[in-house]
């Protein structure tokens, strides 16, 4: 009776919630295993030289099939990635992780014609960047040239903060090759900041099983 004749007394939480996925969130560790990607030998391009993650930042992006992709970031762009089917991340799957391979300023339209068009065939041929080639994971039932994904992401370094430390639009195609002991993935980008450069971006990755990983 006295909350409805006073009001309550409890503080206002900030407009922001951040996700909290299987415990990690901005300004926590993450412990990797790192025989998720030794075992996976010479063959992989994906070398991570710790198995704790710093967290400073994390992402979130809304897919138009209701799902959300959540991002956790380290300061040198070392990324943990996990797919849910509701926002707060409760329910998560799909987990993964990327390392930072390259990353170019396009230097005008025409090189951003060309790396749409690379990120629009069924395989990304990785020789300029020292790579071999990738088949597309997404769309992989296809053959046949497909525009790469459009979407936005939204980022976050500070668990209080109202508004976000970036917005980022991004047109990308996930890739993946098959190894002996497992698989690499390799996503493809162009990022535009808003208000920042347009860059390209190439990460490494590997899938991540829930035994992996704890924070």
């Amino acid at each position: 009776m006295f909350k409805k004749l006073f009001g309550s007394s409890n503080k206002v939480e900030p407009a922001s919630k951040l996700a909290t996925v299987r415990n990690i969130t901005v300004g926590r560790t993450v412990s990797l295993d790192p025989l998720a990607w030794r075992r996976l030998g010479d063959e992989t391009h994906f070398v991570l030289d710790r198995d704790v993650l710093d967290i400073s930042a994390q992402g979130l992006v809304s897919l138009d099939s209701g799902q959300f992709v959540h991002r956790f970031y380290t300061d040198d762009h070392v990324m943990l990635q996990a797919m849910s089917d509701d926002k707060a991340g409760a329910e998560s799957y799909d987990f993964s992780l990327f390392i930072p391979w390259t990353s170019a300023y396009p230097p005008g339209e025409r090189e951003r014609r060309i790396w749409r068009d690379r990120l629009s065939a069924p395989v990304f041929h990785g020789a300029a960047e020292e790579l071999p080639d990738y088949p597309r994971f997404w769309f992989a039932e296809s053959d046949a040239v497909q525009p790469p994904v459009t979407l936005w992401e939204t980022i976050w370094d500070d668990r209080t903060a109202t508004t976000p430390y970036a917005k980022i639009f991004q047109t990308c195609m996930l890739y993946a090759r098959e190894l002996a002991d497992g698989r690499e993935l390799m996503i493809a980008l162009e990022q535009q900041p808003e208000g920042g450069e347009t860059t390209h971006e190439i990460m490494i990755g590997i899938p991540l099983e829930m035994a992996e990983f704890r924070a």
